[in-house]
């Protein structure tokens, strides 16, 4: 019996006591074993009715009642007959009706994102939705879930599709002239230009990599600066509660902090660090020496510095984080009586003065434009894979002005190949292991 003949079955909810578990059957054994367990159902139940029925153990004792659900192949999401059974959610229970099914030899238990799997090699899903479909159950932020959404409901596939297609049929022509010149002649007319628009599509989907990475993992922002600034106090205003030790004594943070917070529906997470001054003690020496780590794998550094700072001693500042971008603000602005507002932004942890619009900055600076649940989720993986095609149609490029037509066409066709890692139409098996690896069972 081969992997994709073999019926699965699996709990497709967590194996925690709650009100409903639900097992999930897939595979051409999966409505005969199903009515094992509920023998009241009838022999041809009707596709996606939902029947109330009673689970047996082996001898036809109750164990449960619930309820039956039959989607017939090719309409079910792994498009071979799938068998749902929906009872209380007991996981002792729900191990038994388990037990029961895998006494069929027939039945293996599914492996990490198999039904998904299955979902995909019977074309149900391209391999976009498939992936949207592990952002979806990982998601923890409102613009995650979005996303995710919207990559299920095929918002990336359209726009691979947009740039895939014209690729095949540009590279069909060119084939086609190679083998048959004279009844394809002139079917290579403007092909520079037309790889030139290929390739800036190509682009512009690959510049979404930095987006889909912090509508995936979140951002990471770390308030820095010298001592005795407001930090610790800004940091407990922008997250809510009195995370952070705030006391007039310079150096009163040694450690970093930190909280997740959600602004715009966007994952943050937030970092208060030691402050920075020269001499410190041993103990905070080495708090200065972890802020300087983190400033340099944050994705924003807000420099929190004193009323009074200089520009110059701004830009002394802000070179401590390096390569990270800085958005500088002025602490304790509720101190700052009489004074003219300074360039930097003023901001108060204690009084809140100034904090919706220290939020607004940061989210602008992270993000720029639009909402994060409007990204296409364009990946790591993606965005290798875009790379690879945006370079292979640059060469090709460069190929239409000086070189052959062979050459040419083996660019695009490589550009091509790569295109289809992202859409699926070109991968191999160790990739999908690679990928439906990070599933959960029973998705």
């Amino acid at each position: 019996m081969t992997p994709e003949s073999a019926t699965i079955v699996a709990l497709a909810t967590a194996p925690a006591a709650g009100a409903v578990g639900i097992l999930r059957v897939s595979g051409p054994a999966a409505l005969e074993v199903g009515r094992r367990l509920a023998p009241g159902v009838p022999a041809s139940p009707t596709p996606r009715h939902a029947y109330l029925a009673s689970f047996v153990d082996a001898a036809g004792a109750v164990l449960d009642e619930g309820l039956f659900l039959y989607f017939q192949a090719p309409r079910s999401f792994t498009g071979e007959d799938v068998v749902e059974l929906h009872a209380h959610g007991s996981p002792r229970l729900l191990r038994l009706l388990l037990a029961r099914t895998l006494e069929d030899e027939r039945v293996r238990p599914a492996l990490p994102g198999e039904f998904t799997r299955r979902a995909f090699l019977h074309g149900r899903i391209d391999l976009t939705r498939a992936e949207a479909v592990a952002d979806l159950v990982a998601a923890d932020s409102e613009a995650a879930v979005r996303a995710a959404a919207a990559g299920l409901s095929g918002a990336l596939a359209e726009r691979i599709h947009a740039l895939e297609t014209p690729l095949r049929e540009l590279h069909a022509d060119l084939e086609g002239v190679l083998n048959f010149p004279d009844e394809a002649e002139g079917a290579d007319a403007e092909a520079g230009s037309r790889v030139a628009s290929l390739r800036s599509v190509a682009e512009a989907l690959r510049a979404e990599v930095g987006r889909g990475r912090l509508v995936r993992q979140g951002a990471r922002v770390a308030l820095y600066g010298p001592v005795n600034a407001g930090k610790s106090t800004l940091f407990n205003r922008l997250v809510g509660e009195a995370r952070a030790l705030v006391d007039d004594e310079p150096g009163t943070t040694r450690d970093a902090l930190e909280t997740r917070v959600e602004w715009d529906g966007l994952g943050v997470t937030l970092y208060d660090t030691a402050g920075l001054r020269e001499a410190p003690g041993r103990v905070e020496a080495l708090g200065i020496a972890r802020t300087k780590e983190l400033l340099a794998a944050v994705d924003l550094a807000v420099l929190v510095l004193p009323p009074g700072t200089s520009r110059d001693e701004t830009a002394s500042w802000s070179r401590e984080a390096g390569d990270t971008p800085v958005l500088a603000v002025t602490g304790k602005c509720d101190v700052m009586t009489g004074v003219e507002a300074p360039a930097p932004p003023r901001v108060s942890g204690l009084t809140g003065e100034g904090v919706d619009a220290l939020r607004t900055s940061v989210l602008a600076r992270l993000w720029g434009g639009g909402t994060p649940s409007a990204v296409a989720l364009v990946s790591e993986r993606h965005a290798d894979a875009l790379r690879r095609t945006a370079e292979a149609l640059g060469r090709a490029q460069e190929a239409s002005r000086v070189s052959t037509l062979e050459v040419l066409s083996g660019e695009v066709g490589l550009a091509l190949e790569a295109l289809g890692e992202v859409s699926g139409t070109s991968v191999s098996d160790a990739l999908l292991d690679t990928l439906f690896q990070r599933f959960c069972i029973g998705k």
